[in-house]
């Protein structure tokens, strides 16, 4: 095969193609790498598998020959965390690449351990465990969201209990994967997907416990940032007291079990009608104290002799307003005899002063024509009409003017 460069005019055969390839992957070596197993088939001996990267979405496929397994000193299956020793191959005859394991260990738990407590230490700088943070749950939610795998036993016991104590209580379940490659993406996509309803008053995830390293999806920081960004409340509920995941940190309660989360999110009917009638009967005595104490009052102020003998109020205002009625009657009389001898006083001085008494006398007062009481003879000329006035009437006279006689 020659070196010269591949032209249209001048192309490579196909099995220099794949030769060059074979040769370039050969030179890279084995390599160790570190990933998790998603998939452990086993046949005829021989192990065909594929290793997920820890952070980002890349898988490769491997092969363990049946040989390089009888080495091994422990067994491994789905879920682990390994480092393996890695040759990649490239097969001329059929154009694949495949990836021949030769040692494989699992990842040592202090190795987990340092890493996972590096990331608590991260998030719990940032605040994300801080209590302050952490949100009341509702008393009675109208829905439950509950983020659990699909027919797990997790599933039935929340729902399960829940009902038992509340039957009417409502669930909306999103179904995810709680171990292996799937386990991050699928549980933040449920919680958003509830988050976003509004109808769901708080979430559970629940998971039945597991080994610690199951459960390191749900110390996974996108998970935990999820449940940290989530305006609902978060109820965790995985279920292992040994080793706590980091979603049991960031949570708004952390629940033991399943079960202990549907007993902690839903309050007992019971004892809530329970609760209902102990404050209805304390409600009770404490009105019939109430009255009981206002009867006993009552009875009290109507046995003084103030009030068993109700008469003596009329009685005795009867007799002060007899007293009262005579003194004013007495008042009033002698008002009226001095007003009246008043009277008497000013009618005799009116009479005295009274022009009618003075005519009485035998004296007249005369009047012109335009009504003037004539007072000077000068002002009634001869032949002037006078009007007389005496005590018995009036009389029209002409005077003669004034100094002559009758």
């Amino acid at each position: 095969m020659t070196d010269a460069p591949s032209t249209r005019e001048n192309p490579w055969p196909v099995a220099g193609l794949s030769q060059k390839l074979r040769d370039y992957i050969d030179r890279l070596g084995s390599v160790w790498v570190e990933g998790e197993i998603t998939q452990w088939g086993v046949s005829n001996g021989n192990v065909y598998g594929k290793l997920k990267d820890l952070s980002v979405d890349a898988t490769v496929s491997f092969t363990v020959w049946s040989s390089v397994r009888s080495r091994f000193d422990s067994d491994f299956r789905q879920g682990d965390r390994v480092i393996a020793l890695i040759k990649p191959s490239w097969w001329v005859k059929g154009g694949s690449l495949s990836m021949q394991v030769f040692e494989m260990r699992h990842v040592g738990l202090g190795d987990l351990l340092e890493r996972l407590e590096k990331l608590r230490k991260q998030l719990a700088g940032e605040g994300l465990f801080d209590v302050s943070r952490k949100r009341r749950l509702p008393f009675l939610p109208g829905r439950i969201g509950l983020v659990t795998g699909k027919d797990s036993d997790a599933e039935k016991d929340v729902i399960r209990n829940a009902q038992l104590r509340w039957p009417a209580v409502e669930f909306r379940v999103e179904h995810a994967a709680v171990q292996g490659d799937r386990t991050v993406a699928e549980v933040v996509a449920a919680i958003e997907r509830l988050d976003a309803d509004p109808e769901v008053d708080v979430i559970i995830v629940a998971r039945g416990g597991g080994d610690f390293q199951n459960l390191l999806g749900f110390s996974d920081e996108r998970v935990v940032r999820a449940a940290a960004a989530a305006t609902t409340p978060i109820v965790s509920a995985i279920g292992h007291e040994a080793d706590r995941p980091l979603l049991d940190e960031v949570a708004d309660l952390r629940a033991s079990t399943p079960t202990d989360a549907a007993k902690r999110v839903v309050p007992d009917v019971a004892e809530e009608l329970s609760r209902v009638q102990q404050a209805r009967a304390r409600l009770g005595m404490r009105l019939t104290g109430l009255i009981s104490t206002e009867i006993d009052r009552v009875g009290q102020l109507r046995s003084r002799p103030v009030l068993a003998q109700r008469d003596w109020i009329v009685d005795s205002r009867a007799e002060e307003i007899t007293r009262w009625v005579a003194r004013g009657t007495d008042l009033v009389d002698r008002i009226l005899e001095r007003a009246h001898a008043a009277t008497g006083e000013l009618r005799t001085q009116l009479r005295a002063l009274s022009p009618q008494a003075t005519l009485d006398r035998g004296y007249a007062i005369a009047q012109l024509p335009d009504g003037h009481v004539l007072r000077d003879p000068v002002d009634a000329p001869e032949a002037t009409e006078l009007v007389l006035t005496v005590a018995a009437g009036t009389l029209t006279t002409v005077s003669r003017g004034p100094g002559a006689s009758k």
